[in-house]
């Protein structure tokens, strides 16, 4: 007699089905099939990337029998390593951003882990960030091995050879897109690279959230300012090595409420009982299927299970309280603005001398210029206020340079850039520059976006 018996539960992650999404597509539009990894042991697509990288870890002896295992998480890939520890005999420590869900810390702790929580809004290069407190902790725990999933090939690798394997497989290798959000990366790069060898004319493209950096550094190059946003698991303040860009065709941004508001459709409409980036990844996905039209066939996944957020994006009165459950428009893309108020692009060479700064400003009326290098490229940014108090100090001159008074540019945005991150922006006192192939395309500010917004309202008004 045949049996399918597993030795134990870490044998038992992935192979999870491909389903048809049928009420959330619109007509017209491309199939659309979600691959329902909320259905994995540990309930997320994370369980198979670190299972993989404990594994891994093992057998080159970077982890020893009984040792501790160190990791910063959102909480799914905490699931994933502790489910693991658990079964393979290991100790756990996690760092967790204090934004995410009393589920997931709860259910980290039922696994025997130590949680650690630090704060959310907090930059990138801070000792108080997740990923930094983990990096320490690990530094001081000898005999700990640090999992560093955000810039682990492993990482990578778990998704080449099993998620993108599947999909293909599933499929019969019949499919047009594959769209996933990126965290640490390694789904959407790994199923990448498996799709490129084997299948390249298939699009692989990015979910990202308004507020994450990875849309903008894809399109540009150069490191937006990120800020917080509501989705869990998906989207970065930082850049991962575990996020191949080369593999990637392109990214789309999409918001919390369009996330919460299609991870709840998921639920009501398909008895899909995911979380909300599956709700970012299926909206992405729906944008994508109606580009392409029917007869195409677009790939999502749906990462990880609603049972996290029950007191979250699945509360009503959680939804309210964040406004997620009005009824307001989007806005739109930054190229909007830019083409229904054209205006000339003004900047100044970075060795200018700040005279030439001064009367530019004067005569034009404008209240900071970008400076750019011989190519064209953005070097920085001169505010009125600068000069001013340069010229109250006394230590500057009309001969100095302008490169002399120069701040980084804060502000930067794609045209594909969605207008809602412009609020952030703005609340900073920064104006906003629009860059294309490394190129100023466009300055933006706040009475830019308020003469756009008025215009909106007074077609509306008279439709």
């Amino acid at each position: 007699m045949t049996t399918d018996i597993k030795d134990n539960i870490v044998e038992a992650v992935g192979n999870t089905p491909l389903v048809r999404l049928n009420k959330v597509v619109p007509k017209g539009a491309a199939t659309v099939l979600a691959k329902c990894e909320y259905m994995n042991p540990a309930g997320a697509i994370k369980d198979r990337m670190a299972c993989h990288i404990i594994q891994k870890a093992a057998e080159r002896g970077e982890l020893k029998p009984g040792g501790l295992i160190v990791e910063n998480t959102s909480g799914n890939t905490g699931l994933g390593a502790a489910m693991a520890a658990a079964v393979l005999g290991y100790r756990c420590v996690f760092t967790m951003p204090d934004k995410m869900s009393t589920e997931k810390i709860n259910m980290l702790r039922a696994f025997g882990a130590e949680v650690i929580i630090t704060p959310t809004d907090v930059p990138g290069d801070s000792p108080e960030h997740y990923v930094n407190v983990a990096k320490r902790i690990a530094s001081e725990s000898p005999g700990s091995f640090y999992m560093n999933q955000y810039h682990s090939q492993d990482n990578i690798e778990a998704h080449e050879l099993s998620t993108g394997p599947e999909i293909y497989r599933q499929t019969g290798g019949k499919l047009d897109a594959f769209v996933t959000s990126a965290g640490t990366g390694g789904t959407l790069s790994g199923v990448g690279r498996y799709m490129k060898k084997h299948a390249p004319g298939v699009k692989i493209i990015g979910a990202d959230p308004i507020g994450s950096i990875h849309a903008h550094y894809f399109r540009t190059g150069t490191m937006s300012t990120p800020h917080v946003y509501k989705v869990e698991g998906a989207g970065e303040d930082i850049i991962c090595e575990a996020l191949d860009l080369s593999v990637i065709d392109d990214f789309i941004q999409v918001s919390d409420k369009e996330s919460f508001i299609m991870a709840r459709r998921l639920l009501r409409e398909e008895g899909l009982f995911c979380g909300g980036s599956s709700g970012l990844n299926v909206h992405a996905a729906v944008k994508v299927a109606e580009e392409l039209g029917p007869g195409k066939i677009v790939v999502t996944t749906l990462p990880d299970s609603g049972n996290r957020y029950i007191s979250k994006y699945l509360d009503d009165n959680w939804m309210r309280d964040y406004g997620f459950m009005e009824e307001t428009p989007e806005l739109g893309f930054v190229e909007n603005i830019l083409a229904h108020h054209p205006r000339e692009v003004v900047t100044s060479q970075s060795d200018a001398p700040l005279s030439e700064l001064i009367e530019t400003m004067a005569r034009l009326g404008i209240s900071q210029i970008p400076l750019v290098d011989g190519k064209g490229k953005p070097r920085g940014i001169v505010h009125e206020l600068d000069i001013l108090r340069g010229l109250q100090s006394g230590k500057v001159t009309g001969k100095t340079s302008a490169a002399d008074l120069a701040h980084e540019i804060a502000g930067l945005v794609h045209p594909k850039t969605r207008i809602e991150e412009l609020y952030y922006i703005f609340e900073h006192d920064n104006v906003a520059l629009v860059i294309d192939n490394e190129r100023i395309v466009g300055v933006i500010s706040k009475i830019d976006l308020i003469e756009h917004m008025s215009s909106r309202y007074r077609a509306a008004a008279h439709s």
